[in-house]
C-alpha cells in the first residue's frame, strides 16, 4: 500500500499546497469546543429514554461506563489526529494504515453514525419544541406519526449548511453558555426536588421485557451465553451504555484540530479527556436528578427534563429547559450536517464515491451536493424511525469506528515508525488493544436487531465498493497510469 502518497495526498488538503495551519488553540479552547460538540439529544432525550427502557436509576453508571471506553478511544484519535491532521478523520486514518477497503468501510461507516445522529438529534429538538410551544403532538415528537418537526429543522439547516453561512465564534461560544447554563440550572434545582424513593433500587432487578421480546431483541452477548431477554438489572445497564455512547460522540472533531494546538503533546490529551470529563460530570449528575424527580417507568421519552420539572410544579424551568434545548441541539445539528458534507466529499475526492460528490460549490465553497444528499436522506429517517431504534445504530456505527482508529495506532507505528507524532498514546499497543474490546463488549451488548441493520448497512456499502468505489478511487487511477 502506497502510504507516502496517502500521506501526502491528506497533508496538501483539496488544493495540493500543503500550508501549514497556525497553531493558536489552547488546552483550554479544545475543552470548550469540545463541550460544546457533545453535549446534545444525550443529555436533554437519551439519559430518560434509557432509563425508563433498560436501566432504571442504574443509567448513571452507564453514562460512566460510557465515559470510560470514550476516553480510551479519546487517546488513540489524538495519536492519529496529530501524525495525520485532516478533515478527513478516521477514514483516512484508516486509508493510511489498513488500505482501501478498510478505509471505504469507515467512511460508510462514519456516514451512518453521522447521518442517524443527526435524525436522533432532529427528534430531540421536535419533542422540546413541542413542549416549549405547546404543539400538536401528532407532528412533533415521539409520539408523531411523521415527524414534521425534526424534517423542517433538517431542511432549514440544510440550506444554511449548503449555503455556507459561518456562525461567529461569539454565537457558537452563546451556544455553549445557554448549554452549560441549562445542565448547571438542572441540578442547581433539580436536587432539592430529589425523591431518594425513586431511586431505589439503584439497579432495578432484571425482568422480561414488556410482550416478551424476541432473539431480536436481546443483546447479542445474551444470545450467545443463551439467555433470557431481560430489561433492567446489570445486563440493561450494560446495555444503556452501549446506547448512550452516543452521547459521547462528537469528541473526534477534537482529533481533527491536532495541527491547530499549540502543544498537541499536552493541549491534545488535555482537550479531549478534559471535555469527556466535563459531559460525563454533567450527564451523570443530570440522569441523577431526573431519576430522582420521577419513578423511571414515568419518564416522558420525548422532552423527558422539561416534563420532569412541569410535574413538580416548575413550569418555569421547564420552559427555559426547552429553550436550551432547542437552541442547543440546533448547534450540534449543524456540526453533524457539515460533517456529513466533508466527509462524503473526501471519499468523492478519493473516487470512492462520484466525483461530483467531491466538488465545492462554485460560489458558496461547500460541498453542496453531498450536504443536500445527507439532509433530505436523514429527515426521511427522522422522519419515522424512534429515536431509540436510531440512538443504537448510531452506537454502533461510533463503537466500530473506534474499534478501527484502535488498531490502527499500532499499526501505523510498525508502517511508518518514522512519522512524526507530537502525541502518543502510553502503553501501546496494551491501550490500544483494551480499547478495542472495550468497544467490541459494548457493541455485543446492543440487541441482535441492530446488528441485522449495522450489517446490511456494511453489506450494502461494499456493493458500492466492489461495483463502482474500486475502479474509480485515485489508487486504482494512478496504478493504471503507473502501468501505462
Amino acid at each position: 500500500m502506497p502510504v507516502e502518497r496517502i500521506l501526502e495526498r491528506s497533508r496538501s488538503g483539496t488544493d495540493g499546497s500543503g500550508s501549514p495551519l497556525k497553531r493558536t488553540l489552547r488546552a483550554r479552547d479544545m475543552v470548550g469546543f469540545g463541550v460544546g460538540i457533545i453535549i446534545g439529544t444525550g443529555i436533554f432525550t437519551l439519559a430518560g429514554v434509557e432509563a425508563q427502557q433498560h436501566a432504571g436509576p442504574a443509567v448513571t453508571l452507564s453514562f460512566l461506563i460510557g465515559a470510560v471506553v470514550a476516553g480510551l478511544a479519546a487517546v488513540c484519535y489524538a495519536e492519529l489526529a496529530s501524525s495525520v491532521p485532516t478533515a478527513g478523520s478516521a477514514y483516512t486514518y484508516a486509508f493510511t494504515t489498513l488500505g482501501e477497503v478498510f478505509a471505504w468501510i469507515i467512511g460508510w461507516d462514519l456516514l451512518l453514525e453521522f447521518g442517524l445522529g443527526l435524525a436522533v438529534v432532529s427528534r430531540s429538538w421536535s419533542g422540546y419544541l413541542a413542549e416549549l410551544f405547546g404543539l400538536p403532538t401528532a407532528w412533533f415528537g415521539e409520539d408523531a406519526t411523521v415527524n414534521i418537526g425534526a424534517v423542517g429543522i433538517i431542511a432549514l439547516l440544510t440550506a444554511v449548511a449548503v449555503a455556507g453561512i459561518r456562525e461567529s465564534s461569539r454565537l457558537t461560544n452563546l451556544l455553549v453558555l445557554v448549554k452549560l447554563a441549562v445542565c448547571v440550572l438542572i441540578v442547581a434545582v433539580g436536587v432539592f426536588y430529589i425523591d431518594t424513593a425513586n431511586l431505589t433500587p439503584f439497579v432495578p432487578p432484571a425482568q422480561p421485557p414488556e410482550g416478551g421480546g424476541t432473539v431480536f431483541t436481546q443483546p447479542v452477548i445474551s444470545g450467545v451465553f443463551g439467555l433470557e431477554p431481560t430489561v433492567y438489572g446489570v445486563g440493561g445497564m450494560l446495555t444503556a451504555a452501549a446506547i448512550v455512547f452516543f452521547a459521547y460522540t462528537g469528541f473526534e472533531a477534537l482529533a481533527n484540530l491536532g495541527e491547530e494546538v499549540k502543544r498537541p503533546n499536552r493541549d491534545l490529551k488535555i482537550g479531549l479527556l478534559g471535555a469527556l470529563a466535563v459531559c460525563a460530570v454533567l450527564y451523570i449528575a443530570v440522569s441523577l436528578v431526573l431519576t430522582g424527580m420521577v419513578p423511571y417507568t414515568e419518564i416522558d421519552p420525548g422532552a423527558p427534563l422539561s416534563v420532569a420539572f412541569s410535574s413538580v410544579g416548575l413550569p418555569w424551568v421547564a420552559t427555559l429547559i426547552s429553550i436550551g434545548a432547542v437552541t442547543g441541539l440546533t448547534s450540534v445539528m449543524m456540526v453533524e450536517l457539515v460533517t456529513i458534507g466533508r466527509i462524503g466529499f473526501a471519499m468523492g475526492r478519493d473516487g470512492l464515491l462520484p466525483e461530483a460528490i467531491g466538488t465545492a460549490h462554485p460560489r458558496w465553497g461547500t460541498p453542496h451536493r453531498m450536504t443536500i444528499i445527507g439532509g433530505v436522506v436523514c429527515a426521511i429517517i427522522a422522519a419515522f424511525t424512534p429515536i431509540t431504534a436510531l440512538a443504537d445504530m448510531v452506537s454502533i456505527g461510533a463503537l466500530a469506528a473506534m474499534i478501527i482508529v484502535a488498531i490502527a495506532v499500532p499499526v501505523l507505528r510498525r508502517a511508518r515508525p518514522d512519522l512524526e507524532r507530537p502525541f502518543r498514546v502510553p502503553f501501546s499497543p496494551v491501550v490500544p488493544a483494551i480499547t478495542a474490546l472495550a468497544c467490541l463488549y459494548l457493541m455485543l451488548n446492543l440487541n441482535l436487531d441492530t446488528w441485522i441493520r449495522f450489517v446490511g448497512w456494511l453489506v450494502l456499502g461494499l456493493l458500492v465498493y466492489v461495483f463502482y468505489g474500486r475502479k474509480h478511487s485515485f489508487l486504482a487511477k494512478e496504478a493504471d497510469r503507473d502501468t501505462a
